[in-house]
């Protein structure tokens, strides 16, 4: 019979292949409680600080940096050593003066960049869904597990907003849209930017597509993949 609350610890070796972390470092890693990611698409907090930034040598200390508030995670403390972080979501340790964003690597990975202490004040999220809702609102629901309130209609599944942290008023708009640049997440493509050349829609065997161009080269990839960033260029950092 299954524990109750499911197994709450996790080998290195089974760890998701999206977590760029030592596989032989040791028998378990830190899993990520439930939160606004997956176990796919999210790593914990203790896992981020110790395996990929190496600002802790082990688990104690990371906690200890942790349990003293000394980690924002898009712009709020967080003091679980288990807390998600997970793509686009921001990283900020005032008291060193280290501000990150993560992002994914070529490999499908996910990965840190370093970013500016303004930067770490903004973040990109991609609209997943949007439903009407009373008093004539429409529900925005984003990939992060946010969900934002507006009254502009125009926005659309696909787009991407800029938002002010660690509130979430919408800074920018951004289309998925021809000749905007897009940053792939997800198939053989993932971490690279490309312009979107055309918006396939999708029918009942094929899901919806996006053409893009990289360089002279054309790609093809679900919507589900592509991550709208900017129109010339990116408007955050993310590499």
């Amino acid at each position: 019979m299954a524990k109750k609350g499911g197994n709450k610890k996790l080998k290195r070796l089974a760890a998701p292949k999206t977590w760029k972390v030592p596989r032989k470092e040791g028998k378990w890693i830190i899993k990520p409680s439930p939160g606004p990611h997956s176990l796919e698409n999210g790593i914990a907090l203790g896992v981020l600080l110790r395996d990929m930034l190496g600002l802790a040598k082990t688990a104690k200390e990371a906690r200890y940096i942790v349990k003293g508030g000394k980690v924002r995670i898009d712009g709020k403390v967080r003091k679980s050593l288990k807390f998600p972080v997970g793509f686009m979501d921001t990283v900020s340790i005032p008291a060193l003066d280290k501000y990150y964003r993560i992002v994914y690597d070529k490999l499908g990975r996910l990965d840190v960049v370093e970013i500016d202490r303004n930067e770490a004040g903004r973040k990109l999220v991609k609209v997943v869904n949007k439903t009407a809702v009373k008093g004539g609102k429409i529900q925005l629901n984003l990939h992060d597990g946010r969900n934002i309130l507006t009254d502009d209609r125009t926005i659309k599944t696909g787009d991407s907003l800029l938002i002010k942290l660690p509130g979430q008023e919408i800074a920018e708009v951004i289309k998925l849209e021809k000749g905007n640049l897009a940053y792939i997440i997800g198939g053989q493509h993932t971490g690279e930017l490309a312009e979107i050349v055309d918006v396939i829609p999708g029918t009942i065997t094929r899901p919806p597509l996006v053409l893009l161009k990289k360089d002279d080269t054309e790609l093809l990839t679900k919507k589900e993949y592509v991550f709208v960033v900017g129109k010339d260029k990116p408007v955050i950092t993310i590499g």
